[in-house]
């Protein structure tokens, strides 16, 4: 049977923000962020009506569920309750996690658990992750992944490991790598961009202003910008990709100045979506951002020379990737209705 998550399993279940001992050996933290004493709760109730997601359903997300649970699985779209399974899974398109469920890193609008692997890493995962995107019949997988600032190259000679062993055995399958940003290193970018993948993505997850305290001190607005150009530069047929999360406190303003940005590094595609806050533990939701914005956001992208910007209120970075290039929003609703229409 094939796994290729190692997802940390203790005798006893640990709280949100709590330390825990992994299998392998060393400690994190649960959801990433240390339990705060007096949390702000905005964000986690009383969310709108058009943050609802439709029931998974449909013969390609039973077909690709039977598989995953028959050969024991582990998708990112399950682990992460990801609102938009079901219209993936029928797409065959899937997201699959490398290396690890434990990040050196501590975003705080992320709960993946983070801790220091110390270099841990599965040496069979390239051959379990080719074998299971073969199972699933994938025709597009988005590889992700934790940061691995423990390895000295960021674990970019892993990831273009992966990537080969997909090409190797369904070549006609395509592949996007959603990756860290290897603290900058471009010869660890070019290492995973020559690997045989179409598309290769680093999110920039927020405005210039908010990226600290937003993200990690160890990432970077103009460092996420550098490797997106370098990867465009040293391969220009790969498509790059980044994605910014709304509801943070950003500006118009700072949003178009982001996008204008981006376009400056070569980036081809742009995905927008609303933040929720995981945990109370995690950053505060500042605004819902409503379909009508999203829907205007599509169009200040596209008029900056985005190939595509898919923009939608539950819109992750690697929502209905295999559609980016469709030009129609990957069918998502547009203007006042398109909250029906929502992944």
């Amino acid at each position: 049977m094939s796994e290729f998550k190692n997802i940390p399993v203790v005798s006893a279940a640990p709280r949100s923000g709590e330390k825990y001992l992994t299998p392998q050996g060393f400690t994190a933290i649960k959801d990433g962020a240390r339990a705060r004493p007096s949390p702000d709760p905005r964000g986690l109730t009383g969310k709108p009506r058009w943050l609802k997601a439709p029931l998974a359903a449909g013969a390609g997300f039973d077909a690709v569920r039977r598989t995953v649970r028959e050969h024991r699985l582990a998708t990112v779209c399950e682990e992460a309750k990801c609102p938009n399974i079901g219209e993936c899974w029928n797409a065959g398109t899937a997201t699959i996690m490398v290396m690890g469920a434990v990040c050196t890193r501590a975003c705080r609008f992320c709960a993946v658990d983070t801790g220091n692997p110390r270099g841990w890493l599965d040496a069979d995962e390239p051959a379990h992750v080719a074998a299971s995107v073969e199972l699933m019949k994938l025709r597009y997988v988005v590889l992700t992944s934790v940061d691995r600032d423990d390895l000295p190259d960021g674990g970019a000679a892993h990831y273009a490991a992966c990537v080969r062993a997909i090409k190797r055995r369904t070549p006609a399958t395509a592949v996007e790598a959603l990756t860290p940003d290897f603290q900058g290193v471009l010869r660890d970018v070019e290492l995973v961009v020559e690997s045989g993948l179409e598309v290769f993505a680093q999110n920039i997850e927020t405005v210039r202003r908010l990226t600290h305290p937003v993200r990690d001190p160890r990432a970077g607005y103009e460092q996420t910008l550098a490797v997106l150009a370098h990867a465009k530069t040293h391969r220009p047929g790969v498509l790059t990709k980044s994605s910014l999360m709304l509801g943070l406190g950003e500006t118009d303003a700072e949003i178009v100045e982001c996008m204008n940005e981006l376009r400056a590094a070569g980036v081809d595609i742009l995905t927008l979506g609303q933040y929720l806050r995981p945990t109370v533990h995690h950053l505060a939701v500042e605004r819902f951002v409503t379909p009508d914005e999203f829907a205007r956001y599509r169009e200040v992208g596209l008029a900056r020379g985005f190939r595509e910007c898919v923009s939608g209120p539950l819109v992750r970075s690697s929502y209905r990737a295999e559609q980016a290039l469709a030009g129609n929003n990957v069918g998502l609703g547009l203007g006042a209705g398109s909250g029906a229409h929502a992944p």
